[in-house]
């Protein structure tokens, strides 16, 4: 939700033809909130794919199993979530201004109702980093989608033999379980990888066209809708 509202409605009023209705505090509120957000979102993800894995995957040691389902390591974790993204997104809240005060024009390929005084190669530098966070993020989702995956068509095999006495023609509980896994890894991977590689197109394109800027948004509000 914080997702949606933070992006959403801006580039929404932007696309109504609204000019200049962000002072500078409201940028670098909306631009921190929204990216604080998606990195949580991301990260928090990721948490619940390692947590099921863990909770799944018989190799793991059972104290590190019940050590990590345990309550109060799943809200440190959360916590430590928000916390790391609060202080990684700084440099948005201090570089973002108003669109009176433009002196680069990259940030504003993206919003157009907001700019930043951040060089290019600042800027590039500081979308390299997001993406290779993105990446790892994404990664671990995978890995540990993966090895549910697994998991359960090894335990669809050992117990194979006792459902095929039964005869019973419905699908298995293990084979509903990993077209829900591969249906949501994939939409969420295929989401954010897409708006990634779009964010990073975007600022490295000199006057980007407004089609790939509203594909940009679509695409960057797509898994949170």
């Amino acid at each position: 939700n914080l997702v949606l509202c933070s992006k959403g409605i801006p580039q929404t009023m932007a696309t109504l033809g609204l000019e200049s209705f962000l002072d500078e505090a409201g940028c670098k509120l909306v631009f921190y909130l929204h990216r604080v957000a998606r990195g949580v979102s991301l990260s928090t993800t990721c948490l619940l794919s390692g947590f099921q894995a863990i909770k799944l995957c018989p190799s793991i040691s059972r104290w590190m199993d019940l050590r990590i389902r345990s309550p109060k390591c799943i809200v440190l974790c959360c916590f430590l979530c928000w916390v790391l993204h609060f202080m990684v997104n700084i440099p948005i809240a201090r570089y973002v201004t108003g669109p009176m005060n433009s002196k680069n024009m990259s940030v504003e390929k993206v919003y157009r109702y907001c700019s930043s005084h951040l060089s290019e190669t600042v800027f590039s530098v500081t979308a390299v980093i997001f993406l290779f966070i993105d990446g790892l993020c994404l990664a671990l989702i995978v890995w540990s989608s993966d090895s549910m995956v697994l998991v359960l068509h090894r335990h669809k095999q050992r117990v194979q033999h006792i459902r095929s006495s039964r005869l019973s023609p419905r699908t298995s509980h293990e084979t509903r379980a990993t077209h829900t896994i591969l249906i949501l890894v994939s939409m969420f991977v295929s989401f954010h990888a897409l708006a990634s590689i779009l964010s990073y197109w975007i600022t490295q394109i000199h006057n980007p066209s407004q089609w790939l800027r509203s594909i940009s948004v679509l695409v960057a509000s797509g898994f949170p809708t």
